[in-house]
């Protein structure tokens, strides 16, 4: 995966920007994308600052921490649940909306591994 571009040329872009250049111009003269200097302006217009947004880590979950009490359980009481089933049991019962990726994520984070035996 590609690294973020530094700070020191997102200030140089924002600075060309702010000295009345566009955005396709700074673009040109920085060589990046014009779709990337319009995202650092408009980032820079929002929130004052072109710094980068943190790369990787944990990603946001609808499994909280009341609802992943549950599935843990559930998952301790029935292990061949298929993550469909679990999918299922989790809007049905819990009102939560979860992707099948989010649940797998879950389970692996918690280190569980469900294999199916014939």
């Amino acid at each position: 995966m590609a690294g973020a571009y530094s700070q020191d040329l997102r200030k140089r872009v924002i600075a060309t920007i702010e000295a009345g250049a566009s955005c396709r111009t700074a673009a040109s003269r920085f060589a990046v994308s014009v779709s990337t200097v319009v995202n650092w302006r408009r980032r820079w217009l929002d929130t004052g600052t072109a710094a980068a947004k943190p790369m990787g880590g944990a990603t946001n979950t609808r499994i909280k921490d009341e609802d992943a009490a549950w599935l843990l359980a559930l998952v301790a009481a029935q292990d061949d649940l298929t993550l469909h089933a679990m999918q299922a049991r989790l809007r049905e019962e819990r009102g939560v909306r979860a992707a099948i990726g989010s649940i797998w994520r879950f389970l692996k984070a918690n280190k569980i591994t469900l294999k199916k035996r014939h």
